[in-house]
């Protein structure tokens, strides 16, 4: 018996509406990771949060929060799309490690330890001294692997990413960048050193993107 194969979305963030919802059922898409903050702080996030259950709550035959991944099928089996919240920065934790267990009750499920710029816990891409995780960055990569909070390095400087790899005891995720070779022009692209350390620490997924001229 052949494995079934499904269809996701590694990172999306849109103008979501009833149209956009159709569409993804009409592609077949089972599953979307979507951008639920960039740099909105915790209540902004909350906020959110909100808007989203109230999506749930209108169109509740074309999609559903996704928690884990047996929701990946369900979606499939009910012909519903699963909607998996993601931050593309760890501003909604703010300087507070113990958010990170309350966001993820709320449903977060990814969370970048950066984007572009240094934060609080590492380097992003854009920053010329690549600094590394943070004394800070190592605990919250701790506590987001004790509450299952998937670590997403896109957007992350190549230092940062290594460490995070060795610190983190659960595999990392970079769910939209491109390998440097390619020549994309997209600053989130990912060194030859860092993709030769995914099978050694085998704790890493990366999402090819795309980008239109």
């Amino acid at each position: 018996m052949g494995e079934t194969s499904y269809r996701i979305d590694a990172l999306q963030y849109a103008n979501w509406s009833e149209e956009i919802f159709r569409q993804m059922r009409e592609g077949g898409v089972d599953a979307v990771h979507v951008t639920i903050a960039y740099h909105e702080n915790f209540r902004e996030t909350v906020a959110n949060i909100e808007q989203w259950n109230s999506l749930f709550e209108r169109f509740p035959k074309l999609i559903f929060q996704g928690k884990t991944g047996d929701d990946v099928r369900l979606a499939r089996e009910t012909g519903r799309t699963a909607i998996y919240y993601g931050f593309q920065n760890p501003s909604p934790m703010e300087d507070d490690i113990r958010l990170v267990e309350i966001l993820h009750t709320l449903g977060a499920r990814f969370m970048q330890l950066t984007y572009n710029n240094q934060s609080l816990l590492g380097s992003g891409c854009y920053e010329a001294n690549d600094t590394g995780i943070t004394r800070m960055g190592k605990e919250v990569i701790e506590e987001m692997n004790r509450v299952g909070l998937v670590i997403d390095m896109s957007h992350s400087a190549e230092r940062s990413t290594l460490e995070a790899m060795k610190i983190s005891s659960r595999p990392i995720v970079i769910t939209h960048a491109n390998p440097r070779i390619l020549g994309t022009g997209v600053a989130q692209q990912i060194a030859g050193d860092t993709r030769r350390a995914w099978p050694k620490w085998r704790h890493a997924r990366v999402q090819p993107v795309s980008r239109t001229t």
